[in-house]
């Protein structure tokens, strides 16, 4: 019997994070870059110039969107050395499981990648970022989700061209830009001392694009990739 779509997708989920436990290479760079881009924008940082609560989420949500990409490139292409992704597709599962599984589990990564990010922002620009710890929680969860959905479709889309690592962020950075924004936005107010209640549109804005990205994504996604 075939599985349905979400039990088929948790069991690609759970295939390719535990890929990446036993090997960890695509984790650790990506953390590694996070932590040096925190450190080299906080040694070109002139206090002077600009506060560290103006600075500090620009830095967090750009390397929060560049580190993604890392993880979010070796999305499909832990399958493509050994054509696994041709098991897949012959797979009794629909293509949406596919494509859902790869999300779950960039979802995952990207979010580890956020636990390492967001304490190293605090730590070197002295803003309070864990003191709005459920309300930061919720904006990168959602920011994570909208950067997954988008990420994991063109990184289908990449994998099988000869320019994979130059072609992924030049299709996914456009859309990024309308879930960085208003991440950027409400942790600048929250930081700013601001009422919780004034991140709320912002929040709003950034659910209605992860609605739009996911749906409109899982439904392109058997489109993208053939057998």
């Amino acid at each position: 019997m075939a599985p349905n779509t979400l039990s088929a997708a948790l069991l690609i989920a759970r295939k390719d994070l535990a890929i990446e436990f036993r090997t960890r290479t695509a984790f650790f760079s990506a953390a590694v870059f996070a932590l040096l881009g925190i450190v080299i924008f906080y040694f070109a940082w002139d206090p002077t110039a600009v506060a560290p609560m103006d600075l500090a989420p620009g830095v967090l949500w750009g390397i929060f969107t560049f580190s993604g990409l890392l993880g979010l490139q070796r999305s499909f292409g832990i399958e493509q050395a050994d054509r696994a992704i041709d098991a897949l597709l012959g797979a009794p599962i629909s293509r949406e499981s596919i494509y859902l599984g790869k999300a779950i589990a960039n979802l995952v990564f990207v979010a580890a990648v956020q636990v390492i990010a967001i304490p190293a922002v605090q730590l070197f620009y002295g803003v309070p970022l864990l003191e709005h710890a459920a309300v930061l929680a919720l904006i990168a969860l959602l920011s994570a989700i909208g950067l997954v959905a988008v990420g994991t479709l063109f990184s289908a889309m990449a994998v099988n061209t000869k320019l994979a690592e130059m072609l992924l962020p030049v299709l996914s950075l456009p859309f990024f830009v309308p879930i960085v924004i208003p991440a950027a936005q409400a942790t600048a107010r929250l930081l700013a001392g601001r009422p919780a209640a004034e991140s709320v549109g912002w929040l709003k804005l950034l659910l209605a694009f992860d609605i739009v990205f996911v749906v409109a994504c899982t439904l392109a996604f058997p489109f993208t990739i053939e057998e």
